[in-house]
């Protein structure tokens, strides 16, 4: 019997279909980070399309390629490739031909030598005066009509892609269907330019000269576009030489194919194509420097190659309006920089597009984008996450998603971890485990339960508290990096009350020169504004009025600070209408307003934690004095430690009630 034998080599009909999808959380979690350091959404969309991240290359990097690409294009090259090639040619021509004049002994070789003597030191020049000798070597006369040759195949690889190689040694007869193409192409554009040109013109000129366009265009539109874009790279090629260089080839274009007709003919072509295509770029021109020697074809293609890798880096740059990933060229950036970049982009793009379509991101009614309700609970997640990482790393606590170590039961239920105190729902746990010993077609007694059995009945507790959260955010936040960690901290509890503990109340109160009430996405997108002065005895009297909306409620107020109180509201009345009056150091009557304050929630019966961020000896003397005054409690937790600590005293708190 015969083996058959598969071999295995790299998808590359576009994304590899066996790549894990696209980590939605893992890009909104780089989002919110910029956003809650005072990006705009939008903008920290395209800041995370631009840097991309460890398992995604950005459009940044891209970009840089197509740069480098485009910068080895320049350096590599040079344009004297087909001069050098004529001038090679010619100077065996005429060495062959001296050969043969010197074996013979008439006058006529040596009138030839003396013809040969006083050739023009302009290859152009010296081509155009053998254009009537009598050749006596037969070497001598296939070089001197290969310039020729090449010259034509050069002139149409400029136009038409590949013509360079596909007419080498090529007959009388291909040349002829050359300028009768040529000659069929000028006369469908002719039509084409005065609206006389119908589809079936265009199909009879492609059923009868489409081996010419391996691009296999379906419209004349589609043509022109083709064409232009050559006929342009050429145009620029042609104005990147020098005035000598371009008066050499055009005195040498005339002796193209034996004739100045194919010259004439790409000339009425051309202009047709800046008639047709006026937008594209005929008058720009590049400097090439280098060893490698390009023709007049590979010139033009270089042209076009430097062409497209410069739109790309607009394209990937995304810094003009209006912006996205979707404007990306991807079979462009596919040639010129591979399938993988492809592949690449299309990622960013189908991320940029999945953050847009699943509602991370929406527009208010004045214009701006924000985070919408879904983000801040992704947001809220990731938050929390990591602050029960660090509590179960601190106090043996395994995961803040529990909802109550003792109370009354939801009805919810769910698989058991390591660590749940909650009771066991026997029925589920049985129920799980005959489930699982049918699949394997075991006798279905004596049942055995395995951990992966056993599911765990969800409580709730019994308290409802009405939390008050205030967090300090005057510009010493921002100047000493607590920013960040104080967002977070605001978020991660959010999170776990509004999931987790849903009876409870939360307000987060944001202050600074003044106080107000934030929701969680208006805490995020808060930007640091310089402005002198920590309202605390404001923010307080936000608390305490929250506190009393919630008379049944156990009453628990949570400060984040840096800074001694340096302001307060003079006369009160929570009209909004108060005036600020602010001093430095701060001044006994804001201390005084501030402790009257703490005051007040102490008589609601409040649980008071104060979280000291800083060494501020000022600071410090004035919690501490604060603390013992109402009975209240002080944590000095490190930047990192900081959600772990609010979360935890939450907790704490949550089971001590």
């Amino acid at each position: 019997m015969s083996r058959r034998l598969s071999r295995y080599s790299r998808y590359t009909g576009g994304p590899d279909p066996l790549a894990p999808p696209i980590d939605l959380r893992e890009a909104l979690e780089a989002i919110g980070q910029d956003v809650m350091e005072g990006t705009s959404p939008r903008r920290a969309l395209s800041e995370l399309l631009r840097r991309g991240s460890k398992n995604m290359a950005g459009a940044d990097k891209l970009a840089a390629e197509a740069n480098r690409r485009r910068r080895e294009l320049l350096q590599h090259n040079n344009l004297d490739g087909t001069l050098a090639d004529i001038k090679k040619l010619l100077d065996e021509a005429v060495l062959a031909e001296r050969k043969e004049l010197a074996r013979a002994l008439d006058d006529d070789a040596r009138f030839g030598e003396l013809q040969l003597d006083s050739l023009s030191p302009s290859p152009a020049k010296a081509v155009q005066e053998l254009a009537e000798y009598d050749w006596r070597s037969q070497e001598a006369r296939e070089k001197y009509d290969q310039i020729k040759d090449l010259l034509g195949r050069e002139m149409l690889d400029q136009r038409f892609a590949g013509m360079k190689q596909a007419l080498e040694n090529a007959t009388d007869e291909d040349r002829q269907r050359v300028n009768e193409m040529l000659d069929d192409l000028n006369e469908l554009l002719d039509k084409h330019a005065k609206g006389e040109d119908s589809p079936e013109d265009f199909q009879d000129f492609m059923a009868k000269h489409g081996q010419f366009f391996p691009e296999n265009p379906s419209n004349i539109d589609e043509l022109l576009d083709s064409l232009a874009q050559r006929a342009a790279a050429a145009q620029r090629f042609r104005n990147s030489l020098t005035e000598q260089q371009r008066a050499e080839l055009d005195s040498l274009a005339q002796q193209a194919f034996g004739s100045p007709s194919l010259m004439n003919a790409l000339n009425r072509l051309d202009a047709h194509l800046q008639a047709a295509r006026p937008g594209e770029d005929w008058d720009g021109s590049q400097r090439f420097s280098g060893d490698d020697p390009l023709g007049m074809g590979e010139g033009a293609q270089a042209m076009a190659d430097i062409a497209e890798l410069e739109q790309l880096a607009e394209q990937l740059s995304q810094s003009y309006s209006g912006a996205s990933m979707d404007d990306v060229d991807l079979d462009m950036l596919a040639r010129q920089l591979g399938d993988q970049a492809a592949v690449d982009a299309r990622t960013l793009a189908e991320l940029e597009r999945a953050l847009m379509n699943q509602g991370f991101l929406d527009r208010g009614s004045d214009g701006k984008w924000r985070l919408s309700p879904k983000a801040m609970r992704q947001l809220g997640q990731a938050a929390l996450r990591d602050v029960a990482q660090q509590l179960s790393g601190r106090h043996g606590e395994r995961d803040t998603r529990r909802a109550g170590a003792a109370g009354e039961l939801t009805g919810a239920t769910r698989p058991w971890q390591f660590g749940d105190t909650e009771p066991w729902n026997v029925t589920r746990t049985v129920t799980n485990a005959v489930l699982r010993e049918a699949g394997t077609g075991e006798r279905p007694l004596p049942v055995r339960i395995t951990v992966d059995d056993v599911e765990i009945s969800e409580t709730e507790t019994r308290t409802q508290a009405a939390v008050a959260l205030l967090v300090d955010t005057s510009f010493s936040m921002v100047m000493e990096n607590r920013w960040l960690p104080m967002k977070r901290t605001a978020l991660a509890l959010n999170h776990l009350v509004s999931t987790r503990f849903r009876s409870d109340a939360l307000q987060i109160v944001a202050f600074g020169r003044y106080a107000r009430t934030v929701t969680p996405a208006e805490l995020t997108g808060l930007e640091g504004v310089y402005e002198q002065g920590t309202n605390l005895h404001h923010a307080l009297a936000l608390a305490t009025r929250h506190l009393r909306r919630h008379p049944n409620a156990q009453p628990v107020v949570l400060v984040v600070t840096d800074g001694e109180p340096t302001a307060h509201l003079e006369d009160y009345e929570g009209d909004g209408h108060s005036s600020v009056f602010f001093d430095y150091p701060p001044h006994p009557r804001t201390i005084a307003h501030t402790v009257r304050g703490f005051d007040e929630v102490a008589k609601i019966g409040a649980q008071v934690t104060i979280f000291r961020l800083g060494s501020d000896p000022g600071l410090a003397r004035f919690i501490d004095q604060v603390a013992r005054r109402v009975g209240g409690r002080v944590v000095v937790p490190d930047l990192d430690g900081l959600g772990a600590a609010v979360v935890g005293d939450y907790l704490g708190a949550k089971r001590r009630r």
